[in-house]
């Protein structure tokens, strides 16, 4: 899992659409769906229509619900003929699996394609999906719900001081080396930003940068917050994985012990637990300044 989420945390060129076309009229309430996109399928547990559910990715995890329903692949391997053997009547897809996109145009298969990117597209996704599948008064709801929490979250860190952020999401077991961290673009930063830290990499302007050791002895960050998920490390031996930091110990970050560790899918699904995770971050980020 933890592989694939790098790969789509490093697309750097998508353009966000909430929904496409398909080659048919599609049906204004689907029952059948199949999602290859574990954060619309967080949504639509979000909305109260996970029933609707019958196949989800390789890679869902949450709600624990998606567990007991056929799997389809994910993002890089789905699988076409599993999915028309489940007869949807909607398939929710990446905006990048034109394959996919061309089997199920000629099978007159409904599709809703979905690309992340922003912070606030993920409340338009949930809007644009409720409406797709006609309970729109239900997603808007939750979604103005989860907006209201986000913008709770600003509120308080806007007054504190943000301390310059190295938001990692992947690197070499045990080492530094091939280090991703988000960059100035994208909803990882701005639930860093929201949650009262400024990117150190804020300046640049796409969603992932591979950072060399070079590179964070230049920057210096305050704070260090490394993301752990999917078949990532074990809790149990995160404090012998963060000894590789030491090699840095002129980084104010690592001079000063602000390495911190956060373990959960929800900081890499750009889905209605966005604000679980800007809350951790924020807790993370300034202690005591925000409830539990």
């Amino acid at each position: 899992m933890r592989q694939v989420l790098v790969l789509a945390l490093l697309a750097v060129t998508w353009t966000w659409t909430s929904s496409a076309p398909s080659a048919q009229t599609p049906n204004p309430s689907p029952r059948r769906i199949v999602s290859l996109v574990p954060s619309v399928s967080e949504m639509l547990f979000a909305i109260g229509e996970g029933r609707r559910l019958v196949g989800v990715s390789t890679y869902d995890r949450f709600p624990p619900e998606v567990s007991t329903l056929p799997t389809v692949g994910g993002l890089v391997d789905p699988d076409v003929e599993r999915i028309l053997a489940l007869r949807p009547d909607l398939v929710v897809l990446y905006g990048t699996q034109t394959e996919l996109v061309q089997r199920l145009e000629r099978a007159g298969i409904p599709y809703f394609s979905y690309v992340h990117s922003a912070l606030p597209d993920i409340s338009v996704t949930m809007r644009a999906i409720g409406a797709r599948i006609s309970v729109a008064a239900r997603a808007n709801t939750v979604a103005t719900q989860m907006d209201r929490s986000l913008a709770a979250i600003r509120e308080v860190t806007s007054r504190l001081p943000h301390p310059t952020t190295l938001l990692v999401f992947g690197r070499d077991p045990a080492s530094l080396r091939n280090v991703y961290a988000s960059g100035g673009y994208g909803f990882l930063h701005d639930m860093l930003e929201m949650a009262g830290g400024t990117n150190v990499f804020g300046d640049v302007k796409q969603q992932s940068v591979q950072v060399s050791t070079e590179l964070l002895l230049t920057r210096r960050p305050e704070v260090i917050i490394e993301l752990r998920y999917g078949d990532s490390l074990a809790t149990a031996d995160i404090p012998n994985e963060l000894l590789a930091w030491n090699a840095l110990a002129s980084v104010p970050a690592v001079r000063n012990h602000r390495i911190h560790v956060l373990v959960g899918d929800e900081f890499v699904v750009p889905g209605p637990r966005v604000v679980e995770a800007t809350r951790k971050l924020a807790q993370t980020l300034h202690p005591g300044a925000i409830a539990r």
